[in-house]
């Protein structure tokens, strides 16, 4: 088994919605969400691939197949067995190439300080360990849909426990072997950007604009991102955009033009042309279809 840490630049996110008075001491306000990597994917491949994050913390586990992931603008393989974590916030996107199993966990965001403040990439090899996981989710799954009494009460400790637990694997590794300088400089340079890329994606500025606040050329920027995730830093930035319009065009009824403007173009023609360019389907046929 190995672990993958990735060092992110620190971010802070707003305050969420205040806990009912019956709970605020005891419990979170929000209960995690148990997904299939198979549910999620029927949304369009826009669903896993396109870069994206969360308001709250994610844990993937991957129980059969493989593909390439992207966290923070770093790129690698994914197979059985692994378990990623990304804190809330963290940009990603990963493939889906052929059948692939597993869940999708989305955490209560009260819970972030249980867990690790860096993503991390687990490749669990213990046959115990696999099992351990997955019998800790399906058991919140169970609790969270069976509508037991006491349910939220054991669905939180149950997430705590798998907090405990994911703590404690590890904890029993060791570090990975040290990478070399260069190396971690442009994996640092690749995470502030996409970092930056959260921060203001919504905004109608390109890549010489992030450039800038990094303190680097666009040529040199785009080396590296291509070095790390072995995609360009523009390609990063309209994923980004790309999905948050998806997710616009889907799941609410803005009008094209205010999902334009939310996504960072200065005008709904344009959009329209970038969107159809990425998708083959104008925005007004996305989302009508499916």
């Amino acid at each position: 088994m190995t672990v993958q840490r990735l060092t992110l630049v620190p971010q802070t996110w707003p305050a969420q919605t205040p806990r009912p008075a019956a709970m605020t001491d005891v419990f979170p306000v929000r209960r995690p969400e148990v997904s299939s990597i198979t549910r999620l994917a029927q949304g369009g491949r826009w669903r896993t691939e396109a870069m994206r994050s969360y308001d709250r913390p994610v844990l993937i586990w991957v129980t059969r197949g493989q593909g390439r992931i992207t966290v923070a603008g770093r790129t690698s393989g994914y197979g059985p067995h692994n378990a990623i974590f990304l804190p809330a916030g963290t940009m990603h996107g990963f493939s889906v190439a052929g059948a692939v199993l597993g869940h999708v966990m989305w955490l209560p965001v009260e819970t972030s300080g249980d867990w690790p403040s860096e993503p991390v990439h687990l490749r669990l090899s213990d046959g115990q360990l696999q099992r351990e996981l997955t019998g800790q989710i399906d058991q919140i799954d169970r609790e969270l849909n069976a509508g037991a009494e006491r349910a939220d009460e054991a669905v939180h400790m149950h997430t705590r426990l798998l907090s405990i637990w994911f703590a404690r694997v590890m904890a029993r590794e060791a570090t990975a072997a040290p990478q070399s300088t260069d190396g971690n400089r442009a994996r640092s340079l690749t995470e502030a950007y996409t970092a930056l890329i959260e921060q203001d994606f919504r905004r109608p500025v390109g890549v010489s604009y992030f450039a800038r606040a990094l303190g680097v050329t666009p040529t040199h920027l785009a080396r590296v991102c291509r070095g790390v995730s072995g995609r360009a830093a523009l390609d990063l930035l309209t994923d980004r955009r790309h999905f948050e319009a998806c997710r616009l065009l889907k799941d609410t009824d803005l009008p094209v033009a205010e999902v334009a403007r939310q996504t960072g173009f200065r005008s709904a023609a344009y959009f329209t042309r970038a969107f159809k360019a990425r998708s083959a389907l104008t925005p007004s046929d996305f989302r009508t279809r499916g």
